[in-house]
């Protein structure tokens, strides 16, 4: 294996991982067009910050309660008929309600509802497609795939919603729910291109066998809570950036540049480290620690530009975080229980949404949006207090051993 075969640019040049990496990012890109959408329509409609928390606790609460079952899924069925079936349903939901935007229908508690539905089908697919992305690859190209992968959300992160911002500024919330709904297509269309490696199937894979992979190899939970912290500490920016925006004194459409300051940081240290990944759990302690002070800066600061600095540095923490967490997952077990223990990752990413969503809410709406991402921080400094001092040693080698290079 060369150095240019596992760079990002041989990655992106490669057969497979290349026509995914692009689609997913257009997927990832049309996310933030209906996120951003539906938070400013909401915000528009209701002024409530609150009611931001209950629109992504409704968005995010199905990867909560479903995950368990939609590893099991991941593991026993063809992973990429999963999620290109996901695709074309989400499509379909966004385009409805598109429908419904240019019609003038599209409430509050419309949205809200679409917003759970379109929620279902990513708690579905969510594990079938993070287990997807080593299947695209060869085991030592893994690290930088997943890094790559955690690029492409980022990316979306950085352009999506100040292209999303300029779209509804212009067009309205409704064209920006249509350019969800063509994004979908994007994945499905190279889905349908892609060849995976075989994938070996979990006969019988039940939803208890994901705890007890953490009971073999308790690291897992250290990679786990890590995931969850760094989840939770950059919520605000998902959840409360029209409030946040609004908090430095400009209109709701400035959230796409709060949102995109975040994923240009974690774009940067992507491409800069992406095939370095992997990292030790002292490393991840101070990557942490860099998101929650960056965040935690961020709050506190007057000046928009600064604050966007700022902003950008804990992006910078929270990839590399992160990925280095997830590669971890990923490599400590065989690509026959991927399924379910990326079902744990997505409870733990994704699932942590709902209940933050909440509490973020709740919080800036008693006492200022920016005291709610001081608190939402926390988290973050203690896990990388429970990192630094954490005695688990990670049998991932040994485990991805197990599995021959593609």
């Amino acid at each position: 294996m060369t150095t240019a075969e596992t760079s990002a640019g041989g990655l992106l040049r490669s057969r497979n991982f290349g026509p995914y990496f692009f689609g997913n990012a257009a997927s990832a890109s049309g996310t933030w067009f209906q996120n951003l959408a539906a938070s400013i329509l909401v915000y528009q409609l209701t002024h409530s910050p609150f009611l931001l928390g209950v629109l992504n606790f409704c968005q995010f609460v199905p990867s909560l309660v479903l995950a368990p079952w939609a590893g099991t899924l991941a593991d026993r069925f063809d992973r990429r008929r999963l999620v290109l079936a996901s695709q074309l349903i989400s499509s379909v939901l966004s385009g409805a309600l598109a429908a419904l935007a240019f019609a003038g229908d599209a409430t509050e508690w419309v949205v809200i509802g679409f917003a759970a539905a379109l929620g279902l089908a990513l708690a579905v697919s969510q594990p079938a497609q993070m287990a997807l992305v080593p299947s695209l690859v060869r085991r030592e190209q893994v690290p930088r795939a997943i890094a790559m992968n955690s690029a492409t959300f980022n990316v979306a992160r950085a352009v999506g919603p100040a292209a999303a911002a300029a779209i509804i500024a212009w067009q309205g919330v409704a064209v920006a729910f249509a350019v969800n709904a063509c994004s979908y297509l994007a994945l499905a269309a190279a889905l349908l291109v892609v060849r995976p490696a075989p994938q070996p199937r979990a006969v019988g894979a039940r939803l208890r066998d994901g705890l007890a992979l953490l009971r073999r190899n308790r690291a897992l939970i250290l990679y786990l809570l890590v995931v969850a912290s760094v989840s939770a500490g950059t919520d605000p920016v998902n959840t409360e950036s029209p409030a946040l925006a609004h908090a430095f004194g400009h209109t709701s459409s400035w959230a796409g540049v709060i949102v995109g300051a975040f994923g240009t940081g974690a774009v940067l240290a992507a491409f800069a480290f992406g095939g370095r990944l992997a990292g030790t759990r002292k490393q991840m302690a101070v990557t942490m620690s860099v998101m929650a002070g960056g965040m935690t800066a961020f709050a506190l600061t007057r000046w928009l530009p600064l604050a966007l600095v700022f902003l950008a540095v804990a992006g910078f923490g929270y990839l590399v975080s992160n990925t280095s967490a997830t590669a971890r997952l990923q490599l400590s077990v065989g690509d026959q229980e991927r399924g379910r223990i990326m079902a744990l990752w997505t409870i733990a990413f994704l699932g942590i949404r709902p209940l933050a969503s909440l509490v973020d809410g709740a919080i800036a709406n008693a006492a200022g949006v920016r005291v709610a991402t001081i608190v939402l921080a926390l988290p973050a400094f203690a896990g990388a207090v429970v990192a630094a001092g954490s005695h688990l040693q990670s049998r991932s080698v040994q485990a991805a051993d197990a599995t021959p290079p593609r």
